[in-house]
């Protein structure tokens, strides 16, 4: 009677967990689901600038988009940034119109658009590469996302992390209700993205920690999680 209560009581929750699986189990079991977070603090930054051009003519426009973005790069190249951490977007240019009321639009210029993402593995140097975006003419800052070079690490330890949370639980949960456990059963991972912080630069001004300390404010989580099925003895 017991085991049949138990497992009445898995199979209620089985209906309202969102991630679980609709597989009937015909024995009695014990499902957990394990969770985690790891804050970590950030050592690397991606940014994103971009240049806006508006002229009468679209050649020009393109040309003063091109010059902006050229000049950037070459700033960044001279001050040690490698290539392959400078990605430059491919120019949107597009008509603007200007309309009056029960008048055709009227042809006011061509807009152009070009975005670089800077990839930062110095944080001490983000407030002088997003100064250098702008000095060089690049005219709009996108957002700055923090990331951390051992993410490959803090993702294995949030992953472990969520397991041994979800064999806590299975053991307790065993020992509270006078049951053993008899091996897992099911294991049901779906692999979670980190959490980073997108941060404008008007947003991370901090007088009172100094210009290129505001820019260190962020943080990235990593969570994650596991579902285990698990046997109880007969």
């Amino acid at each position: 009677m017991q085991k049949k209560l138990l497992v009445g009581l898995c199979l209620a929750g089985l209906l309202q967990a969102p991630l679980a699986m609709a597989n009937d189990i015909a024995f009695p079991h014990l499902e957990t689901r394990g969770v985690s977070e790891i804050v970590a603090t950030p050592d690397q930054a991606t940014i994103s600038v971009a240049v806006v051009v508006q002229d009468k003519s679209a050649k020009k426009a393109k040309d003063a988009s091109d010059k902006a973005v050229a000049a950037f790069i070459q700033r960044l190249t001279h001050a040690g940034v490698a290539q392959d951490a400078i990605r430059s977007a491919n120019i949107q240019l597009q008509p603007q119109y200007r309309y009056q009321k029960d008048k055709p639009a009227i042809l006011d210029g061509y807009r152009a658009v070009r975005e670089v993402k800077v990839e930062v593995k110095q944080l001490d140097n983000l407030n002088n590469i997003l100064d250098s975006a702008l000095d060089k003419g690049m005219n709009r800052i996108n957002n700055i996302e923090f990331s951390s070079s051992k993410e490959a690490e803090l993702k294995k330890q949030a992953r472990m992390a969520a397991i041994k949370d979800a064999q806590q639980k299975a053991k307790s949960l065993a020992r509270g209700f006078g049951e053993k456990l008899d091996g897992v059963w099911e294991i049901r991972y779906f692999e979670q993205q980190p959490v980073r912080n997108v941060m404008m630069r008007s947003m991370a001004m901090d007088e009172s920690r100094g210009i290129d300390q505001s820019y260190q404010n962020g943080q990235v989580t990593y969570r994650d999680s596991v579902e285990v099925v698990y046997k109880l003895k007969d």
